[in-house]
């Protein structure tokens, strides 16, 4: 297993050796191990390896020793695994082109069952209520929640997951010790604490545009369902979604106002086929497991609400009221008050009615 190990991380560090021609190599001589030490003429047999790649190859073997390279690997680059080792995510073991490297920080995770929640950068209130309640939710019935750490949809799923009082993955398409983005910091170093941080990039690796698609297949891979709360037309979570009908996984996609930009994409996805959120209980029984109980609303006094909190409950009545109306009495921002009114909600303790309405609970 070691030495296994040692040729994962060897083979994956030649130029032109990707994922899909790495499970080539091992489907052909049964391990990694034994296609480094097979003839470089044999290598030809292999589909996709030409005759200047396989010659590339013959140049890095004879100058690599991959175990004496293995002992030094995660001082140089960073704590990782490989498919090889126990800890690996065990999904991304059943596709095509799993990662030959995940990098990683945090505590790990059970790994299943695990939801994908991804979405726009720019989402409407209702996609960010929506994240959150979703990551929110999942956590509370037993579900991993992961994600890209993205602005919007992406960290407000984080964000759900964490109130929850559960872990949450955050895969990146940069080095695990880089924020990306970094008005995110506060989240990444509560992931760090709860869940873990996941790149097949080694440290200091920035981010750029082309890693983000090849992160989207690990999200997708290593998830039993992708659920799309927002996404325009020319959204990366499209990918991810795409990905996952490739491997054979669920792909859910919550429904928007068709004259909103960022429900295009969502609406698309379920135009071609995808499975429509109708509610939090539903996608749980759809996903196989038993929504969690509903908690009774403890006492204001109980939990640790912020300032901010407290003046928006003062503002609540057991009589439904315009979200309009509240701006004024409170003097916060649209974005600021459907946040704050989203926390109360998962506490318990306020209620949204149709119509952006709001209400206390007990």
């Amino acid at each position: 297993m070691v030495n296994e190990r040692a040729y994962w991380l060897a083979w994956q560090q030649i130029e032109g050796v990707g994922p899909h021609r790495l499970k080539a190599l091992k489907d052909r001589w049964g391990s990694l191990r034994a296609a480094w030490e097979t003839e470089s003429r044999a290598l030809l047999s292999v589909p996709g390896l030409g005759l200047s790649l396989v010659e590339r190859i013959a140049a890095y073997r004879s100058k690599t020793n991959p175990l004496a390279q293995a002992h030094t690997w995660e001082e140089e680059y960073g704590p990782c695994w490989t498919p090889e080792d126990a800890d690996y995510p065990p999904l991304l073991q059943e596709i095509p082109d799993t990662p030959a490297v995940l990098y990683y920080r945090g505590p790990r995770p059970a790994w299943t069952p695990a939801v994908a929640i991804v979405g726009t950068r720019t989402p409407s209130d209702y996609g960010l209520r929506w994240a959150k309640k979703l990551g929110f939710e999942l956590t509370r019935a037993g579900f991993l929640v992961v994600s890209g750490m993205a602005t919007g949809i992406d960290g407000a799923a984080h964000e759900g997951a964490l109130e929850a009082g559960g872990a949450t993955v955050a895969v990146l398409g940069c080095g695990v010790d880089l924020c990306y983005p970094l008005q995110n910091h506060s989240l990444y170093q509560r992931i760090r604490e709860r869940g873990i941080i996941l790149s097949e990039h080694p440290k200091q690796t920035p981010p750029a545009k082309a890693n983000f698609p090849r992160r989207n297949r690990i999200l997708a891979g290593m998830t039993q369902a992708t659920v799309v709360i927002e996404a325009p037309t020319s959204s990366g979570s499209l990918i991810t979604a795409r990905l996952a009908v490739d491997y054979g996984r669920e792909v859910f996609a919550l429904p928007g106002q068709v004259d909103t930009p960022q429900a295009q994409g969502a609406l698309s996805l379920v135009s071609q086929g995808a499975q429509v959120v109708l509610g939090i209980e539903d996608l749980i029984l759809k996903l196989g497991a038993t929504p969690a109980p509903t908690l009774a609303a403890p006492p204001p006094a109980a939990w640790d609400l912020t300032s901010v909190e407290q003046l928006v409950l003062a503002r609540l009545t057991g009589e439904p009221q315009a979200l309009e109306v509240l701006l004024q009495q409170t003097d916060l921002g649209t974005g600021d008050l459907t946040a704050v009114l989203l926390l109360l909600e998962l506490k318990g303790l306020a209620a949204q009615l149709a119509g952006l309405r709001y209400r206390r609970v007990g």
